[in-house]
């Protein structure tokens, strides 16, 4: 009986012992547990939190403000408050903004490219006669990259939306007007240089582009009340301009079709007279968002403001 009773007594100091060892080292090995727990939940720390940023939540058309509405486009609405980073980050989301950020985005790249290349190429101080290309080609930067911030960061709020767009549409007069400035150096037939239309062509032409601003401008105050004047105005605040800057390639495709029209432009102005009226069309009557609604939520409602280009 002691002999028994003296393992036991051995067997309970050794128990003893070890739980003392146990508890040296952090506790038993059941309080150890949580600790663990703790040292691998490591996404809480600031290093992961930045793998695990989501990209903003998009809403639906009865989820937004009115404002917001684009006819025929259902979903891919961002955050009508979001914030300039939440902004930044639908560059990399398929939203109904999408395109029209990267499509206007991509086009300032290489404008800019492209710019840059003339500028190191070209004695600017000596060669005057390059100077209305020069503010063509700074005008064809700056009207693509109005367009994709405005399209990136009007979603701030409605008082942002309305600013952006502002922007936006100075920068497609500002565009316009450049375009002029090219043409009545360059695109002139030769019969019409010197001429009265000629001299005052480049200065209706800054007239154009303020009356197109305003007049573009002032048109989304109307989008709700009245959205059929407000089209028909912007329509016009467009078309006008548009008109006005193309008369002397006009002139050369239809009035004087003699050796003048017959160059290697010729062809690119008659393709961007047409592309430019098909896109016009698509663009007053909302099409193909306004027959399948739902369908084009991210690649329709895409402005097509194209403004004369100098070939």
């Amino acid at each position: 009986m002691l002999s028994a009773q003296g393992q036991l007594t051995t067997r309970e100091a050794a128990r003893t012992s070890a739980g003392q060892r146990h508890q040296g080292h952090g506790g038993t090995l059941s309080e150890t547990c949580p600790q663990e727990s703790a040292v691998t939940h490591r996404p809480s720390q600031p290093g992961f939190r930045m793998l695990t940023l989501k990209l903003p939540r998009l809403l639906s058309a009865e989820q937004v403000p009115q404002e917001f509405h684009e006819q025929g486009i259902l979903f891919g609405y961002r955050h009508p408050q979001s914030s300039a980073a939440a902004c930044v980050l639908s560059l990399f989301q398929m939203t109904n903004e999408t395109l029209n950020i990267w499509t206007h985005l991509l086009p300032f790249c290489f404008f800019t490219w492209r710019f840059v290349s003339v500028l190191r190429a070209t004695d600017i101080l000596n060669d005057s006669y390059s100077w209305p290309l020069l503010v063509y080609m700074g005008a064809s930067c700056v009207y693509p990259l109005a367009s994709s911030c405005a399209h990136t960061f009007s979603c701030m709020s409605g008082n942002a939306r309305h600013i952006c767009y502002f922007l936006d549409y100075g920068a497609v007069s500002l565009f316009s007007l450049g375009s002029a400035i090219a043409y009545s150096a360059y695109v002139f037939p030769d019969s019409l240089v010197c001429s009265t239309f000629h001299d005052y062509y480049v200065g209706l032409a800054v007239l154009s582009a303020v009356t197109s601003t305003g007049l573009s401008c002032y048109s989304r105050f109307l989008e709700i009340q009245k959205p059929r004047l407000c089209k028909l105005l912007r329509i016009l605040a467009f078309a006008y301009p548009y008109t006005w800057d193309s008369l002397p390639i006009f002139s050369r495709l239809f009035l004087l079709p003699g050796g003048s029209a017959q160059n290697e432009a010729t062809l690119y102005h008659q393709k961007h007279m047409a592309m430019t009226l098909l896109a016009s069309f698509f663009y007053s009557a909302h099409l193909p968002e306004r027959l399948a609604p739902g369908r084009f939520d991210y690649i329709a409602q895409h402005l097509p403001a194209t403004p004369p280009t100098a070939c």
